[in-house]
């Protein structure tokens, strides 16, 4: 949690460059950063995509940051551990889940996104889930 009243994500994204990866001679340092691409050379996404992925998380950050200093320490770490013990479900793993309890801590129960409507058909439930739960329990 970064403590700031930042509204909209940054516009500075995370380039990479021959210059971050130069070594003594001012080449590129191979064995270190491994081989050259022109995808790290090249900025692929526009600042508006960075912004969109980023502001889910931003907003989050500023609505954690206003209860930190409105109730104190405890309000956002006990918002933070919560998501972490609700995100970790015991379900089965071949059995469709929806984490609505996820949801509805993040503040996401109330709205409808077009994975919500858009999930396409539900896959068909395997006829040995005891061997799936088997391997994911590695048992």
């Amino acid at each position: 949690m970064d403590p700031s009243y930042r509204i909209v994500p940054s516009s500075s994204g995370k380039t990479a460059s021959v210059q971050d990866t130069a070594g003594s001679l001012g080449l590129h340092d191979t064995l270190r950063y491994g081989p050259r691409t022109i995808a790290a050379e090249v900025k692929t996404q526009s600042g508006i995509r960075g912004r969109l992925e980023n502001w889910e998380e931003t907003q989050d950050n500023l609505k954690l940051t206003m209860q930190r200093d409105i109730y104190g320490m405890h309000a956002p770490m006990r918002l933070l551990m919560e998501r972490k013990i609700v995100a970790a479900s015991p379900h089965m793993p071949v059995l469709p889940q929806t984490n609505i309890h996820l949801d509805i801590l993040m503040g996401r129960d109330e709205t409808i996104d077009t994975a919500d409507i858009f999930a396409g058909p539900s896959p068909e439930i395997p006829l040995d889930i005891h061997a799936d739960m088997e391997k994911k329990r590695n048992m």
